[in-house]
């Protein structure tokens, strides 16, 4: 399955779509910072699921009908930060649409995804990370899921990768970085997480007029289902935390132990 995601720049890239669904042939197209009210139902072979509605930059998502049934598409507030309270530019986050793949006979569920922007802290995205992937599991319970989009996370993607991780999901950068436009802001911005899903390649495409460049991500179906991933996952982090807790109180039991024993009354002469 190829998956394409774009952060349009405020609509900008818009006229770049057409040539991208004939270059690179996706199956799935999810954009980002979309005028949706301005949007074709279709782009080449790519038909329009649903795209966001509330929102000044919007979210879309566009599948191939002759590979993909959509089942149904929901768009999700998500956390806000100071930004999205003060100037407004985005209620919903996140859209998502259920698929069925009608050649490897498979439902999954792929969503586009823009976090809140630099001027909000690492802690909210990986706060609106989360609540995404839990919002997409009631949308697919037990599904394969492919998020892409806009992250937003420049920087500490160490951190963000070991969270991504404790949850049951995959963190996935392309080749090259997707952001340029800053000179102390530049890396990989636009990424992929997944569960159910094998990432064999993200591939960083050719810049156009947006500040992003579009990727790429190619995948495959795993063959562990989704839910025994996620139970592992988190029967992995549960044992964790019990350690983390057993050691901690150790610690406290030795220093209070310590505390209370009495005073040596023994003296070198």
């Amino acid at each position: 399955m190829r998956v394409i995601s774009y952060n349009l720049r405020k609509n900008r890239a818009v006229g770049e779509l057409a040539a991208l669904s004939v270059t690179y042939e996706p199956d799935v197209l999810c954009l980002q910072e979309a005028d949706t009210l301005e949007l074709p139902d279709d782009i080449g072979t790519l038909h329009l699921a649903d795209s966001t509605l509330t929102n000044r930059l919007g979210l879309a998502i566009y599948y191939r009908q002759d590979r993909f049934d959509a089942v149904t598409t929901q768009a999700f507030a998500l956390k806000k930060s100071l930004h999205d309270m003060v100037l407004r530019p985005a209620h919903e986050r996140l859209i998502g649409t259920r698929l069925v793949d009608k050649v490897a006979d498979r439902e999954l569920v792929v969503a586009s995804f823009h976090a809140a922007p630099l001027t909000a802290r690492n802690s909210l995205r990986r706060n609106q990370i989360r609540s995404a992937h839990e919002e997409l599991n009631r949308l697919g319970p037990g599904l394969p899921t492919l998020m892409v989009g806009d992250y937003n996370y420049p920087i500490f993607k160490g951190n963000l990768g070991d969270k991504v991780t404790e949850s049951g999901y995959d963190l996935t950068l392309s080749d090259t970085r997707t952001y340029t436009r800053y000179r102390f802001f530049r890396g990989h911005f636009d990424l992929a997480t997944s569960v159910g899903l094998t990432i064999e390649n993200v591939e960083t495409l050719p810049r156009g007029t947006s500040d992003h460049m579009p990727i790429l991500v190619t995948s495959s179906y795993t063959a562990e289902p989704v839910s025994q991933t996620l139970r592992q996952s988190a029967r992995k982090s549960i044992r964790e935390t019990d350690a983390a807790r057993s050691v901690a109180r150790t610690a406290t039991t030795t220093a209070t132990e310590t505390a209370a024993a009495p005073p040596s009354t023994d003296f070198d002469i």
